[in-house]
């Protein structure tokens, strides 16, 4: 299976050294559950999209430090994308700012959240259980790092995982999209070396009691098996 990365930024240049780029931390948690996959990379964010979107059998859109309410021309165009992505019922992974993209260009609204940063660890409690989900669980547990969130979805959206900070945390939209506000991508040091990093735009107090959520154990892989699950 050849699955498209859309990567809508880069990891800041003074963490990429240490923990690679988008690309390659989907490619490398992706293949640790399944080894056969293959990746295509669109750097999105520079205007450079698939010539046709039967290029790959499915796409991943990754986060953003932008907004999809932003004005950039890439970002219209990825909503476009996206849009034709749905009409033709091709299967697409949407995580963070990719799965706030796919509820916008579907006819949903997002907003910055007044709850503030989520940052850390963040656990959901599963509120839809699919056939594609190995190993039911009752909540799961991933990495977050968002200000924005969904606040009004488009129609045929199933809620699979919620909670009180983020109760669109995870969507299905028919039987081709999914959407996801954690980052099953990013790992524990990596959140911890990013909270560091934006101490300048982060309260304190969330910047504390996300590194003090780093101890919890984390779903990413269990997470990345259902998504794969989906695709195929």
């Amino acid at each position: 299976m050849n699955i498209g990365i859309l990567q809508c930024d880069d990891v800041t240049e003074a963490l990429r050294e240490k923990h690679g780029n988008y690309p390659e931390m989907f490619a490398r948690l992706f293949k640790s559950i399944e080894v056969d996959l293959e990746f295509n990379v669109y750097r999105v964010i520079d205007g450079e999209f698939p010539k046709s979107i039967d290029d790959c059998d499915a796409y991943i859109t990754t986060g953003s430090r932008y907004g999809v309410n932003d004005i950039d021309e890439w970002i219209q165009d990825l909503q476009q994308f996206i849009c034709k992505l749905h009409y033709s019922r091709k299967k697409l992974i949407g995580i963070c700012f990719g799965h706030q993209m796919m509820v916008k260009a579907l006819g949903g609204v997002v907003e910055k959240s007044d709850k503030g940063w989520g940052v850390g660890i963040h656990t959901s409690r599963m509120t839809h259980i699919q056939d594609w989900m190995e190993q039911g669980r009752n909540e799961i547990s991933l990495v977050v790092s968002h200000q924005d969130q969904v606040k009004l979805l488009p129609p045929d959206v199933i809620i699979l995982a919620a909670s009180e900070f983020c109760p669109y945390y995870m969507i299905q939209i028919n039987q081709h999209f999914i959407g996801i506000q954690g980052h099953p991508e990013f790992s524990k040091t990596y959140s911890k070396d990013l909270m560091h990093v934006r101490r300048d735009r982060i309260p304190h107090e969330q910047i504390e009691s996300g590194i003090a959520s780093l101890s919890l154990p984390l779903d990413d892989k269990l997470v990345t098996r259902w998504l794969i699950n989906f695709i195929k």
